[in-house]
């Protein structure tokens, strides 16, 4: 399948520029220990009884191809954010999304709310790369990587002061996140195998995640309906990119934003419903990466 070739592309990729990074790595570190405080993404997503947002900002991906390619990522971040965008997503990764770190550089100079990195991070150096370049907050998926390095990851990540976004897109990612002390979980609509999007599905998933998780629906976004609905099955926030930087980036996020957030039933029934996760072999990850089209 050509999915499968865009995959192998862009984790070959992937390992490459780590390599790369690695050469740095004492730089980074330094640039990542003067790096200003990050800001309190986590914080951003919780609005006591409202659906928060965070916008993305993407100039193509794989399977939409380019979608605003000539975007400025600062001018468009300044409108989310004015707009009521709790936080903002940036994706840097260059050749298949034709993003760059100095778009969030100029982002997070740009914006008063926490910007996540959007990308594929499979080592620690990228998360010191991060953290150098601004990022309050970090992408991983469960799918791309194994428990340990899940594991890994998460701790580093809280010691350099990074919220993380951890993307699952079925019960046994989700029990793995859990498991891994995941405390923001993004729920990916769309399908790993078909790739297509079945929101209904990633909503009743979130339905099960405990109360002190933080829920964000990932795909699939595309109008006050879709969020309206993501609040009714208890998401926190919602994560849209596509379908914002298609249209009008202002009243898009203002047609996302405040909806009703109801407890979800985990959080009534005192547990949730997930069974702990089990390890499985390492995947290739989502390459949309909370695409919302």
């Amino acid at each position: 399948m050509a999915h499968d070739t865009i995959l192998e592309e862009i984790l070959a990729a992937k390992r490459e520029e780590v390599a790369r990074l690695q050469l740095f790595r004492s730089a980074i570190r330094a640039q990542a220990d003067a790096a200003p405080p990050p800001r309190g993404f986590e914080a951003s997503l919780r609005r006591p009884g409202q659906v928060s947002v965070v916008a993305e900002f993407k100039r193509r991906s794989p399977s939409a191809g380019d979608i605003n390619p000539y975007a400025q990522a600062a001018g468009v971040a300044s409108v989310y954010a004015s707009a009521g965008a709790g936080a903002i997503s940036v994706l840097t990764d260059e050749r298949f999304f034709g993003g760059s770190l100095e778009d969030l550089r100029s982002v997070r100079d740009a914006v008063g709310v926490p910007v996540l990195r959007k990308d594929f991070t499979l080592d620690p150096i990228q998360l010191y790369e991060a953290r150098a370049a601004g990022a309050d907050a970090v992408l991983l998926i469960v799918r791309a990587l194994g428990d340990a390095r899940l594991r890994e990851l998460l701790g580093l990540a809280g010691e350099l002061g990074l919220a993380v976004l951890t993307e699952v897109h079925d019960e046994e990612e989700m029990g793995r996140a859990l498991d891994a002390g995941a405390e923001i979980v993004g729920v990916n609509a769309r399908d790993l195998t078909t790739f297509k999007v079945d929101l209904d599905r990633s909503l009743q998933l979130i339905d099960t995640l405990p109360a002190e998780v933080v829920a964000v629906a990932e795909s699939g976004i595309r109008s006050a309906e879709d969020a309206a609905a993501a609040g009714s099955a208890g998401a926190d926030a919602v994560l849209v990119g596509g379908w914002l930087m298609g249209g009008d980036p202002a009243a898009g996020v203002e047609a996302l934003v405040g909806h009703p957030r109801r407890p979800r039933r985990a959080a009534m029934k005192g547990a949730a419903s997930t069974p702990a996760g089990v390890a499985s072999p390492v995947a290739a990850p989502n390459i949309l990466g909370g695409d919302a089209g």
